[in-house]
């Protein structure tokens, strides 16, 4: 539908007096469609067309059923949903219609709308709207997009979280918090020549330290909450042979990896995903880890130590009845040195014999004994790797970081206050003091969108899909 393409990275303008419209569905022929149109001449120029009855008179929150006519034309039938400001989600005047789910009546609809003054809505521009009129704060305004786009239920909960205002309410008290001792010292300020102290800089020193302690576990979330909106990226990884193909597809339920005998078969990383519980986690499976001359198999080993780089999770699997404890031991140094979660799997264990390598190792609770060729213990591994990636915060609302916007925003605040507390034990004077705190106070309001810029805002919903 050419009519309503756009140019991902348009720049966006403060929203006018005019009145947008576009799909609010996929394109594409479906039972039916919805055409979202808001702005001041929102009733009028759906009234020209609607000729069941005047949509100005009708109560809102109501639906009504009608022909859509452009001269003598029918275009369709419809039922026009009616949401008049400030109860809307714009808090404009908004008319959804919904009509049958064919590309050529929405454009043809678009269109007669289009000739009665109305404009095509830029990318994410109604929710732009809601956030510019007070609907919702900036991180309540991200989290539409992110609930679109959740595909797992850890990705649901957390953009949930995060729309009502889970983060948003963190953030705004803390800031009302440094705001109380910025006006303290603002105010000291104005009896400069009197040396008056109205801010109690042991007080100021306690509250600095607690947001610090705040803002680290927030900070601190970030990696977890990121992993879970985007999936949790988790490598097996292994020596050749280890069983590392027949556990992507037992983990799968399904044979997408070819298995063989033949070291080496794997030659380069094979991924899919895979749900746990509600957590999505990008399992990859890779070439084994050996030293080989043969060029292709080295090109896979080498990929196979970027990917096990670039992970959340490594599972390392080893054949549990042929390892040698000090070979494992070895491979383990080297993964620990990554310095990202791991679990130690020792596969085979069904064929284990007492005179067995494996026996000469401690007992140890972090090694799981599994199967993959019998699927056995397969769901013990399961609870651990979301033991591993923390899975259980999901469950109990808690606040997390799934935004890079966010997660910069918060260290610059967390940078700012230890200058401030820098500040405060070398005793500068009030002036160098509040300056610091401002722009504390500065990093915390560009979360939330008290803190804008045009720039900001045309970076953030460009990213959103036509009609939201």
């Amino acid at each position: 539908m050419e009519l309503l393409m756009y140019m991902a990275d348009s720049i966006y303008i403060t929203p006018t007096d005019d009145t947008i419209v576009a799909p609010a569905t996929t394109p594409g022929t479906s039972a039916i469609a919805v055409i979202r149109i808001s702005g001041k001449e929102t009733f009028n120029m759906v009234n020209t067309l609607f000729k069941a009855k005047d949509l100005t008179k009708q109560a809102t929150h109501t639906i009504h059923f009608g022909t859509l006519r452009e001269g003598n034309t029918i275009l369709d039938e419809v039922l026009v949903s009616i949401f008049k400001a400030p109860n809307s989600f714009t808090k404009e005047d908004v008319i959804e219609i919904s009509c049958h789910g064919s590309d050529f009546i929405v454009r043809k609809i678009i269109q007669a709308l289009l000739k009665q003054g109305a404009r095509l809505a830029r990318p994410g521009e109604f929710t732009k709207r809601a956030f510019l009129n007070g609907r919702f704060d900036l991180t309540q305004a991200e989290a539409v997009a992110d609930l679109i786009h959740s595909d797992s239920e850890a990705s649901h909960i957390a953009a949930i979280h995060q729309m009502r205002g889970g983060i948003s309410n963190e953030i705004k008290n803390l800031r009302e918090k440094l705001i109380h001792f910025a006006s303290m010292i603002e105010l000291e300020l104005d009896f400069g020549e009197e040396d008056v102290e109205f801010a109690d800089r042991a007080d100021l020193q306690k509250l600095i330290t607690e947001i610090q302690k705040v803002l680290s576990s927030l900070i601190e979330s970030f990696d977890v909450g990121n992993a879970i909106k985007n999936g949790v990226p988790t490598v097996i990884a292994g020596k050749p042979n280890a069983g590392k193909s027949t556990l992507l597809n037992v983990l799968l339920n399904e044979d997408k990896a070819i298995v063989s005998a033949i070291p080496g078969t794997t030659r380069d990383a094979i991924e899919d995903e895979v749900m746990i519980e509600g957590v999505r986690f990008r399992i990859i499976d890779t070439a084994g880890l050996r030293e080989t001359t043969d060029t292709v198999e080295a090109i896979g080993v080498s990929r196979t130590r970027d990917k096990m780089k670039q992970a959340s999770l490594i599972i390392y699997l080893f054949d549990a009845a042929t390892t040698n404890p000090y070979d494992l031991e070895k491979e383990l140094q080297e993964i620990a040195q990554l310095n990202i979660p791991f679990i130690v799997v020792a596969n085979k264990s069904d064929q284990l014999l007492p005179s067995s390598a494996i026996y000469q190792w401690p007992e140890s609770s972090q090694l799981i004994y599994i199967s993959a060729a019998n699927k056995l213990n397969i769901e013990e591994l399961k609870s651990r790797m979301l033991k591993e990636v923390k899975a259980e915060k999901f469950v109990t609302g808690n606040t997390l970081i799934t935004n890079i916007r966010h997660y910069e925003s918060l260290r610059q605040t967390y940078q700012a206050l230890q200058t401030v507390l820098t500040s405060i034990n070398t005793g500068l004077s009030g002036d160098l003091l509040a300056l610091d705190i401002r722009s504390a106070l500065y990093h915390l309001g560009e979360i939330t969108g008290e803190i804008t810029t045009d720039d900001l805002l045309a970076t953030i919903f460009s990213k959103f899909c036509i009609g939201k």
